[in-house]
């Protein structure tokens, strides 16, 4: 018999926090280690008892969520679920710096309009899920030392028989672990990077609704929600993020917003925005697909290769699930796999209009 799954429980009110560990209880391959009301204790039992999974709530006395989530991350790494019923601009902001500092996802408090047990069966679910990721160490200090450094990135290699070829666009997909990804790699462009970034991140709802103005407030480039009907010429040099419950793709040189059907379960998709890259820029595109679960991203990856744009795939050592990636890895979709570090310097050669090698 596999042995259990062991959970803290960090929620400073009662009433949620009895309902949590009684649904835990009920499980027969899940262990309560502990349970604690405030940051500062969640640290001393996560410390103490080493558990599988911390659900984390944010709002919390003597010690924020978040700050515990940034000490737990640097010191003693531990796949962190976010329990928020935190929905107001602030708030969301304080989820997306603890994503961003190693907490692998993020569930709405249990409310009281969804059918019976679902919200007990997808939490459960989701903490199984997340029993699963192996964590590394995420120093905060890591991304604040980014904050104000622009990476030109190395020089690349001279090409065999290099022939001049010209980029419009960047297509950027990622799922979990996504907000750290994204923002490591928009923090290391040079500001001379003038390529217009189209952006999918599937994001737990209620709580993707502010995640372009968080971003936006952490990089010194423009990022806003896209916009129907956008030119993407007009977009040089910012990001445009996918609204939450929208395919973004686009069309004569333009953004589109759909409510077509979910992809993958999801919406919006990167295979949705990749393969409507493919069709509408060719060879004038590039696209990378980031951490993330499942599949999504993975074949319209290969579309935009096989049309002749530049694919990269990020690394399973530096991914927080290699899931994403390794499908777009495993057909072939991508020309290059690297390293998260290596990404943003191998962008910054596009910024030119064109890539002198591709190696």
């Amino acid at each position: 018999m596999p042995p259990k799954i062991r959970v803290l429980v960090v929620e400073d009110s009662t009433t949620v926090r009895k309902r949590l560990l009684d649904i835990l209880d009920s499980e027969p391959d899940i262990e309560v280690v502990g349970e604690a009301e405030d940051g500062k204790r969640a640290i001393e039992l996560c410390q103490a008892t080493r558990p599988d999974v911390i659900t984390m709530d944010m709002m919390l006395p003597i010690m924020s969520g978040l700050a515990a989530t940034e000490y737990i991350m640097a010191h003693c790494p531990t796949p962190i679920l976010v329990v928020s019923a935190s929905i107001n601009r602030g708030e969301l902001f304080k989820i997306y710096e603890a994503l961003a500092a190693g907490a692998v996802d993020v569930l709405e408090k249990p409310t009281d309009s969804e059918p019976d047990g679902a919200w007990e069966r997808r939490f459960v679910s989701t903490v199984r899920l997340v029993a699963r990721i192996r964590v590394i160490t995420h120093p905060r200090a890591r991304l604040a030392e980014l904050k104000n450094r622009r990476l030109a990135g190395p020089p690349l290699a001279p090409a065999a028989a290099s022939s001049a070829r010209g980029y419009h666009l960047v297509a950027i997909g990622a799922s979990t672990g996504g907000p750290g990804a994204i923002l490591e790699i928009l923090r290391a462009l040079p500001a001379k990077f003038r390529l217009p970034i189209l952006l999918v991140l599937h994001i737990n709802e209620p709580f993707g609704t502010a995640f372009a103005d968080w971003l936006d407030a952490q990089t010194d480039r423009p990022v806003a929600y896209a916009q129907d009907g956008m030119p993407v010429i007009s977009i040089g040099g910012r990001v445009v993020v996918a609204p939450s419950d929208y395919h973004m793709i686009v069309r004569d040189g333009r953004i589109r917003l759909t409510r077509d059907p979910e992809r993958h379960s999801c919406r919006p998709s990167v295979d949705v925005l990749f393969e409507s890259v493919a069709a509408d820029y060719g060879a004038g595109a590039a696209a990378c697909l980031l951490t993330g679960m499942g599949r999504d991203g993975a074949i319209g990856l290969l579309k935009i290769r096989q049309a002749g744009g530049f694919t990269i795939a990020q690394d399973e050592a530096t991914s927080v699930i290699y899931g994403m990636p390794r499908e777009a890895a495993v057909i072939g979709a991508a020309e290059q796999v690297l390293r998260l570090g290596d990404i943003a310097p191998r962008l910054a050669a596009l910024s030119g209009a064109e890539l002198e090698a591709r190696v």
